[in-house]
């Protein structure tokens, strides 16, 4: 599919690079806002669910333009961060848009969730690390979303829930198997059996994210705590920060002495590298290490 970049710049201060994937300016309300930072922060993309009719639903056009920016983001090789956000007050990601679902045969149905599923899974997948900083709701496919990132950073009064079950279906995109994953099963089974909403407190008390941060007077707490993080993130080695991810999410898969083995896989491939080298000379040095991702 032919891209649309648009250069806009958001305000006076940061003087961001946006780039839609939607043709049109950056208000468009059915795509999603690619941005990578200005300066020293230039590593660091920020990945902005941008949908306001639909609340950040989960449609055709917002998967349209996720797809095109996962496809954006695995062939970049000079992004270490991605921050996957809101520019919904309020609102992260209100799950699946029901209005198309409903219109949907069974046939189209399991086709669409089975892309959804995938469109999540390249988001898991991306090479270097995710964090969802979540400023308010995220329910069923919402949640699902944040799941498939890293990390994720969520304001106190954000609301996080797999409601599938109250709504008569199950989690699709990947919930009933990243959940148990990242919470005790036990937990995890009683919050979609339940089908219960937790705010972003008590999504800290079960481990659901690394961060609960007290939500601000502009809606962003939890976008400027991950913006923080991402920065402490990308001072780190880029290449170093792969082979790291690579090496985790692969061999949690695996029993542990198979684990040992995508370990020293990925040690491997960071050997030959400059980083490495900067990295060791800048400790011998007493001096900051300036990584070049080669």
């Amino acid at each position: 599919m032919l891209m649309h970049f648009n250069l806009k710049v958001l305000n006076k201060s940061s003087f961001w690079r946006c780039f839609s994937t939607k043709a049109g300016s950056l208000e468009n309300s059915s795509g999603v806002v690619f941005q990578r930072l200005p300066g020293e922060n230039k590593i660091i993309a920020l990945y902005g669910l941008n949908n306001h009719k639909d609340r950040n639903a989960l449609g055709f056009d917002l998967l349209e333009s996720m797809r095109e920016v996962n496809s954006i983001l695995r062939e970049d090789t000079k992004i270490s961060v991605v921050i996957l956000h809101s520019l919904v007050t309020g609102i992260f990601c209100a799950g699946a848009n029901l209005k198309e679902r409903f219109k949907m045969n069974d046939v189209e149905v399991a086709s669409f969730v089975r892309g959804l599923r995938q469109t999540f899974i390249d988001i898991e997948d991306l090479p270097m690390p995710t964090i969802a900083a979540i400023d308010g709701v995220a329910v069923g496919g919402g949640l699902e979303l944040a799941l498939a990132c890293d990390i994720r950073v969520a304001a106190d009064t954000a609301k996080l829930g797999l409601v599938e079950t109250g709504r008569g279906l199950i989690p699709g995109a990947g919930g009933t198997q990243r959940l148990p994953r990242v919470v005790h099963s036990n937990v995890a089974k009683e919050l979609i059996f339940t089908s219960r909403i937790i705010s972003g407190i008590e999504a800290k008390q079960l481990g659901l994210v690394n961060h609960s941060v007290p939500q601000n007077i502009t809606k962003n707490a939890a976008f400027e705590r991950a913006l923080s993080l991402a920065q402490e993130i990308a001072s780190n080695a880029p290449i170093a920060l792969r082979c790291a991810k690579q090496a985790i999410n692969e061999g949690i898969q695996l029993s542990i002495k198979d684990g040992y083995e995508i370990e020293q896989k990925c040690y491997e491939k960071n050997i030959p590298t400059q980083d490495r080298r900067e990295g060791m000379i800048s400790f011998i040095e007493k001096r900051n290490p300036n990584y070049q991702g080669c």
